[in-house]
């Protein structure tokens, strides 16, 4: 059965040439440019500090950048090659931030990794430390430090996960594109974090327009102990954290509160498979999916590295269509408008969309 929040909320069209359609059936491509741009404010709460310097050289995977204290989390190299500057660049907030630019070597030599294992294996204690030492935030746009929202206060108790699949936001197929080419990886995370975490029910919620990804998840999810799929109507805003889960578990939010309050926590899919690439393969986040489209002659879903800049994602694309009025990073409802295409990518980059 089909689940919903009960009142409210709209429907963005998608109708042919707009909305998701230009990218919806366009499988992931990677990319990697000359150079990136990493800046170290990459979570809500504390910026990490850089570590390297200008002519040092790096490998994927390297720490640039460490954390400052427990709501923070460190960077890393997406890419190998020599530090060209540490500097400050302007950005989205009021202020600049710091930012280390490296250039391209293009051998893609990585540190040396320390995969765990099996996440149905794996000592359940290891598993947020290895979150927060592989830098990972949620990646749904909020960039909250996920080791965060696993570490609970005193008393506070987790019954069900809910891994967010809905997609709700218009022009953004991201996720869409990873459900379909690795859903094993999602489920892969979510286990570990409920093995972390002792919970017993995991719950992969998806809107209805994506029947495919429906029939993906449940392929994946198959067998593995506690993980179930949930469809959801589709209606805007359905992945919100407090709507969803509301839809799925009927409990509501207190105004002031959190999810834990209700005994929920929710995880984008990008979160879950980066969770699961540190723990199986000893990966930190360095790379994520990243839907370019609207006004671009090209529109595609690209992984790309950390600090890929925009100018250099549209170029991928084929360059713009028609002259553009503003440029997005995420969608038309809850996007942010970028000052120009030198800006670089961040962990919570999910799109790039650029309205006429």
């Amino acid at each position: 059965m089909k689940k919903t929040f009960k009142r409210g909320g709209i429907h963005p069209l998608h109708h042919e040439g707009s909305g998701k359609l230009p990218t919806r059936d366009k499988p992931i491509e990677d990319y990697v440019s000359d150079s990136v741009v990493i800046h170290m404010a990459m979570n809500i709460g504390a910026p990490a500090t850089p570590c390297v310097k200008k002519g040092d050289y790096v490998k994927v995977g390297q720490v640039i950048g460490t954390a400052n204290g427990f709501m923070s989390v460190p960077v890393h190299a997406s890419i190998s090659g020599e530090v060209t500057a540490v500097e400050q660049i302007p950005y989205l907030g009021a202020g600049p931030v710091t930012a280390v630019i490296i250039k391209n070597d293009f051998s893609d030599e990585w540190v040396e990794l320390n995969p765990l294992g099996s996440v149905e294996t794996v000592d359940p204690s290891l598993v947020i430390p290895a979150i927060r030492d592989a830098g990972i935030t949620g990646m749904g746009g909020a960039s909250f430090p996920t080791h965060v929202k696993l570490t609970f206060r005193e008393g506070a108790m987790c019954d069900t996960i809910i891994v967010n699949g809905a997609e709700c936001e218009t022009h953004l197929t991201a996720d869409h594109r990873l459900m379909l080419e690795n859903s094993v990886r999602i489920v892969d995370g979510l286990r570990a974090v409920m093995r972390a975490l002792n919970v017993s029910r995991g719950i992969i919620a998806i809107e209805d327009n994506k029947p495919d990804a429906i029939a993906a998840m449940e392929r994946a999810a198959f067998g593995r102990e506690g993980v179930r799929v949930q469809a959801l109507k589709t209606k805007y805003p359905q992945g919100g954290e407090k709507q969803l889960i509301t839809a799925v578990t009927g409990r509501q939010v207190p105004a002031g509160k959190l999810p834990i309050d209700c005994h929920v926590v929710v995880l984008n899919v990008g979160t879950c498979a980066a969770i699961a690439d540190a723990i199986i393969d000893g990966k930190p986040l360095v790379s994520r999916i990243c839907t370019v489209t609207g006004c671009v002659k090209q529109p595609k879903n690209l992984r790309i590295p950390i600090g890929t800049i925009v100018e250099d994602m549209i170029g991928a694309c084929g360059g713009f269509s028609e002259e553009p009025g503003k440029i997005f990073f995420g969608g038309a409802m809850t996007g942010i408008a970028i000052p120009n295409i030198q800006t670089p990518t961040a962990k919570s980059t999910n799109g790039v969309v650029v309205f006429n």
